[in-house]
């Protein structure tokens, strides 16, 4: 009975980002290994947005992007699509189990804009310099990519302008001070907090059976092993805050590096792993180093902060 207090002790509460985020680089690693291609979101969601227009007879067939990344198949037959569902419950289940969940508006509208331009520059220099960044920490630097290199070098000058720029007292919320007579008490609903768990518990345990479903009787082990593989990400991502935007954005607005420095230990990490497989003959996902690369560096990085997050 003990054990299982402190194992819900353990999924409720946050988790240090510096274990974390190594865990990460090695789950990266056999997740190359095992699938055979990176961990990224941004090129299947760029798949969805080519199903979309499908919907309303656009041929994207010849699109030089889907030329190269394929459009074939749909979210449930694709390895990227598969693990980000994954990711999604992940996610959610660390949310439930954490009482994490709520309904929240921006303070301010100005915030709202912000996301959309900002996730709109983010989304367009991701494609144009193809990849993000975490398919650069975790996927392409590992790999010896000089094209990610690239990329990640230019994304911190984004990043850093972007800083300048939301510091801009126009981005500043304005919050009204309210004179109180004394302090109000934090809500604690322990009906609340043992329902969104349970929901929580659901959430892992159908993503969990819905993998082994695929690798026992839909002989689909490598969409299973992807799904697992998704639902560890999201759930160490959620459980350790972990925000790839944020670990270099706070460099030049708090000066904190602590996320910085495990990103990069991390990748180290990730980096043994990767090149263990590819000395057996994995092939590499090496993308070209050209001028999309370092312009599609500048706008994610510039975009992903103004949007306040990745």
């Amino acid at each position: 009975m003990e054990f299982l207090l402190n194992f819900r002790k353990t999924l409720s509460r946050f988790w240090s980002p510096i274990p974390a985020v190594i865990a990460l680089g090695v789950l990266s690693a056999y997740y190359f290994g095992i699938t055979g291609t990176y961990w990224a979101v941004t090129g299947e969601f760029t798949r969805w947005g080519g199903h979309f227009l499908q919907l309303f007879g656009v041929d994207v067939s010849t699109w030089g992007y889907y030329k190269l990344m394929s459009i074939e198949g749909n979210i449930f037959t694709r390895v990227d699509g598969v693990m980000i569902i994954g990711m999604f419950a992940g996610c959610i289940a660390a949310a439930f189990w954490g009482n994490n969940v709520k309904f929240r508006l921006p303070l301010n509208n100005i915030r709202i804009y912000q996301a959309l331009i900002g996730g709109i520059i983010a989304g367009f220099g991701a494609r144009l310099g193809m990849g993000c960044n975490l398919a650069s920490f975790f996927t392409g630097i590992p790999q010896f990519s000089f094209h990610a290199w690239v990329f990640t070098a230019f994304m911190m000058v984004g990043v850093y302008f972007s800083v300048k720029v939301a510091l801009r007292p126009f981005f500043q919320s304005k919050i009204k001070m309210q004179k109180v007579s004394c302090a109000k008490p934090l809500e604690h609903n322990e009906e609340k907090v043992k329902k969104f768990f349970t929901l929580g518990t659901f959430a892992f345990i159908a993503i969990m059976l819905w993998a082994l479903y695929l690798i026992f009787f839909a002989n689909s082990s490598k969409l299973g092993m992807a799904m697992l593989f998704g639902a560890a990400f999201g759930l160490i991502i959620a459980k350790a805050q972990i925000c790839f935007t944020s670990a270099f954005r706070d460099i030049f607005t708090t000066g904190r590096n602590e996320l910085a420095i495990a990103i990069i230990i991390g990748m180290a990490v990730s980096t043994i792993g990767v090149f263990s497989y590819m000395m057996i003959g994995t092939p590499a996902k090496i993308m070209w180093a050209g001028p999309n690369a370092i312009l599609g560096g500048l706008l994610f990085g510039f975009g992903i902060v103004l949007a306040g997050g990745c």
